[in-house]
């Protein structure tokens, strides 16, 4: 995969697009693979996305995009047979915060958003993941 395929990736939604901005930010000539390889490895929790590091990013991200994240997560969950976000994030998510109002789950739906987003370009590009 090369930097063009990303340049020339039609989005569909917001969050598409704000993730291809992203990912343009970040990606290498020579090293896009890779790039995705240490995303889906270590996450943004690494701290290897600048743009969603800190707690005021990473919200104003959630809630920009609230919606198509929402989406993704029913979607994924359904997928998985599981009811609620606690099946699927485990001990990270915040159980007394169900709905997501407060900056811990916001920011953990925020990379999520992210990266699903993320795995779906790099699938829709031929990237094994």
């Amino acid at each position: 995969m090369k930097i063009k395929d990303i340049k020339n990736y039609e989005t569909s939604t917001k969050l598409e697009k704000a993730t291809k901005k992203i990912i343009l930010n970040h990606v290498e000539k020579g090293y896009v693979e890779g790039w995705f390889e240490d995303l889906f490895n270590s996450g943004c929790v690494s701290g290897m996305v600048g743009e969603l590091i800190y707690y005021r990013d990473t919200i104003k991200f959630f809630k920009k995009h609230k919606e198509d994240i929402t989406t993704l997560l029913y979607e994924l969950l359904d997928s998985c047979g599981f009811v609620c976000p606690s099946e699927l994030f485990g001990g990270s998510w915040d159980k007394e915060d169900p709905l997501a109002l407060e900056q811990t789950n916001q920011n953990l739906l925020a990379w999520f958003g992210f990266e699903e987003t993320a795995r779906k370009i790099a699938n829709d590009l031929g990237l094994e993941v």
